[in-house]
């Protein structure tokens, strides 16, 4: 099941740029939360502290608190953390020197696991999550990269789902695919928000609409506003949030 995220004034820099600003946010477990806002305004960075990669940058910092299920994120080993709150990137990354099947269970040969049988019951469970394994279930042993792009991001979906993580972020997952992949990422996200809470940035405000139960809408590395996608969309409270909604600015 998914674990809901509390965050408590996180600030984030990269080196004296400071680029977010005092964020305070809860996000629902089993839910999809969207992130929206013109380019720049932290959205990415946003996520990126939520499972530490943001730490990860030279020069970067945070300060606040993320507490995961209650836990403070902060105090705990960041590796472990990776487990738990999986990450998939704007543009498909398959390992390219690893099969369609290696891809999938890179994670969990990385923490150990060697048993045959369950790396290959691991895999076929993770591709069905992913809605690729009846496309790819004859050709396991081919290289990842001879799938098309939304085949792909799906495939980088099921390497996430394999580790068992309770959260998934997902950073633009939609933006380099074709309307038909696209929306085949969306069905898929509908899909696994029963099982874990979703956390995509995007900046199709038509697929938040469609997709999120919440939507937080940054701006210049603040929260403007967050709350029921329908109430953003259709009242928001904040001038600046009509402004970026109806096409005013960004």
């Amino acid at each position: 099941m998914g674990q809901s995220l509390s965050v408590r004034n996180l600030e984030a820099w990269y080196g004296s740029n400071k680029t977010l600003h005092g964020i305070n946010m809860e996000i629902a477990k089993n839910e999809v939360t969207a992130i929206i806002g013109p380019s720049g305004c932290g959205k990415s960075t946003f996520i990126r502290c939520i499972n530490r990669m943001h730490d990860t940058l030279p020069g970067a910092k945070a300060t606040g608190e993320i507490l995961l299920d209650g836990a403070n994120i902060y105090a705990n080993d960041p590796v472990e953390l990776r487990r738990t709150v999986g990450m998939v990137f704007q543009k498909p990354n398959p390992f390219p020197a690893m099969s369609i099947f290696d891809n999938v269970v890179a994670g969990l040969k990385l923490n150990g696991m060697r048993n045959k049988k369950k790396l290959k019951e691991a895999a076929e469970k993770s591709l069905n999550m992913a809605a690729l394994w009846d496309e790819v279930k004859d050709r396991l042993g081919h290289s990842g990269m001879s799938l098309s792009g939304g085949q792909q991001q799906r495939l980088c979906i099921a390497r996430a789902l394999a580790v068992e993580p309770s959260v998934l972020l997902m950073d633009e997952p939609a933006s380099a695919l074709d309307p038909i992949a696209t929306l085949r990422i969306e069905e898929l996200v509908t899909q696994l928000k029963s099982s874990y809470t979703i956390v995509i940035v995007t900046h199709n405000m038509q697929q938040a609409a469609r997709i999120a139960d919440s939507t937080a809408f940054f701006l210049n590395g603040e929260l403007v506003e967050h709350g029921a996608t329908s109430d953003i969309f259709m009242t928001p409270r904040d001038k600046r949030t009509e402004d970026y909604i109806t096409g005013r600015f960004g």
